[in-house]
C-alpha cells in the first residue's frame, strides 16, 4: 500500500507553533530533553518493579497480599513504559544517544522489542496517526471495531460490554504474538519495515528467552506452577489494561477524526499537524498524578506534535498549542478527567459497535 499524504505545501499552522516553542526554550534556557524530575522518577519506577518481584518470587507473602503485589508489579511495569522506555525510544530521555537506546531497551527487559516499537510506534502511529492500514495501533480487529470503516460483526454490539476483558489481554498478545508476527512477516500493518540486522535478531531472541525465564521459569521453581500462572496472569492483565486504556482515552473517543485511504494516491486535506490535532485528546492535563504516572501522554496533543520533546515540558507548551489552535480555528479536543474520557471511549465503542 502507498503512504498517505497529507497537504503540507504551506504548513502555516505548524510553523507558526513550532516558532513559538523554540522561543520558550531559548528564552528559558532549557533543554528539550528530561531533567532530574524524569530521573529521579525512572529510579523510583525501576527500583519499585525490582521490589515487588523480589518480593513475590523470594519471599512470597500470603495469597492476597501476593495478588496485591502482583497487580502492583503490572501497573508497575506500564509505568515504565509510559514514562522511561517512551521518551527513551523517542530519543527525548536525555542528550545523549546511547543514554535514551539504553532507556528504550527497558521494553526488552519487560519481553517487548523496542526495535519493532519504533516502526510500529514513531513511524507508523505518529506519522498515519488514526488512519486505517497505516496505525497499527488502531488495528485491534477482529474483536473492536474502533471506525465506522471497518469491517463490521455481530459482536462488535456488545464491544462496549468486553472491551475492559480484551484490553487486559494486550499486553500478553504484544510479546507472544504481535511481536513474532511482525517479526516473521517483516511488516507492521500493511507497512514494511527496515531488515533487522544480525544484532538485533540476537536481542529479540535473547530478550524472548529472558522473560520467559524470568517471569515463568525461575517463578516457578521457586514457588510452583499455580502460583506462578496466576501471578504472571495478574500482571500481564494490569499492565496490558492500563497501557491500551491511555492509549483509548487518546485516540478513540467522540469528536476524533479517523481517516480510510480510498485510492492508492490518497492524500489528507490538511497539513500533518493538523491531521495530529484532530485526530488526538487530551484528558485529565490538571491532575499532576495523572501526568506523572502516564509520562505525560494524557498531554497527547502535544506529544504527536512534538514526539522528541521530553513529556516534562508538556504542561507549558500546551499552552502555546491552545493558543496557536485557536488563532488558526483548529478544534483541540480535551477531557477535563480519565472519567469523562473513559466514557466518551465507551459510547464511541458502543456507536461504532451499532452503526
Amino acid at each position: 500500500m502507498q503512504r498517505v499524504s497529507f497537504n503540507n505545501k504551506n504548513s502555516a499552522f505548524f510553523n507558526a507553533l513550532k516558532e513559538k516553542v523554540d522561543v520558550y526554550f531559548k528564552s528559558n534556557n532549557i533543554r528539550e530533553t528530561g531533567n532530574f524530575k524524569l530521573y529521579f522518577k525512572t529510579f523510583l519506577l525501576a527500583i519499585s518493579a525490582i521490589s515487588f518481584y523480589t518480593i513475590l518470587v523470594f519471599f512470597t507473602p500470603n495469597f492476597l497480599l501476593s495478588f496485591f503485589l502482583c497487580v502492583l508489579l503490572g501497573i508497575n511495569m506500564a509505568g515504565i513504559g509510559f514514562n522511561t522506555m517512551h521518551d527513551g525510544a523517542h530519543g527525548s530521555f536525555s542528550t545523549k544517544t546511547w543514554v535514551n537506546e539504553l532507556m528504550g531497551y527497558s521494553l526488552n527487559v519487560m519481553g517487548g522489542s523496542v526495535y519493532l516499537w519504533k516502526y510500529k510506534h514513531n513511524v507508523n502511529h505518529h506519522s498515519f496517526t488514526n488512519i486505517e492500514g497505516m496505525d497499527d495501533d488502531i488495528d485491534i480487529k477482529p474483536w473492536i471495531r474502533v471506525h465506522l470503516d471497518q469491517e463490521k460483526h455481530w459482536y462488535h454490539r456488545f464491544q462496549h460490554i468486553y472491551w475492559a476483558v480484551l484490553y487486559g489481554t494486550t499486553y500478553l498478545l504484544w510479546i507472544f504474538v504481535q511481536d513474532f508476527k511482525k517479526y516473521f512477516t517483516g511488516k507492521i500493518g500493511d507497512l514494511p519495515f527496515r531488515k533487522m540486522d544480525m544484532k538485533e535478531h540476537v536481542i529479540f531472541w535473547i530478550t524472548k528467552l529472558m522473560h520467559l525465564f524470568t517471569f515463568l521459569v525461575l517463578p516457578i521453581l521457586m514457588v510452583g506452577v499455580a502460583n506462578t500462572l496466576i501471578g504472571y496472569a495478574v500482571v500481564v492483565f494490569s499492565c496490558g489494561f492500563v497501557i491500551a486504556v491511555v492509549f483509548q482515552l487518546a485516540h478513540v473517543v467522540e469528536e476524533a477524526v479517523f481517516e480510510s485511504p480510498t485510492s492508492d494516491n490518497h492524500k489528507v486535506n490538511v497539513e500533518w499537524a493538523i491531521h495530529q490535532v484532530n485526530t488526538t485528546a487530551n484528558f485529565a492535563t490538571k491532575s499532576k498524578i495523572v501526568s506523572w504516572f502516564t509520562g505525560g501522554l494524557n498531554f497527547q496533543v502535544e506529544h504527536h506534535l512534538f514526539p522528541r520533546i521530553s513529556h516534562i515540558h508538556y504542561p507549558k507548551i500546551s499552552q502555546l498549542v491552545r493558543e496557536t489552535c485557536e488563532q488558526f480555528g483548529v478544534k483541540y479536543l480535551e477531557f477535563p478527567s480519565v472519567f469523562s474520557a473513559l466514557r466518551s471511549h465507551v459510547v464511541h465503542l458502543k456507536y461504532v459497535g451499532r452503526n
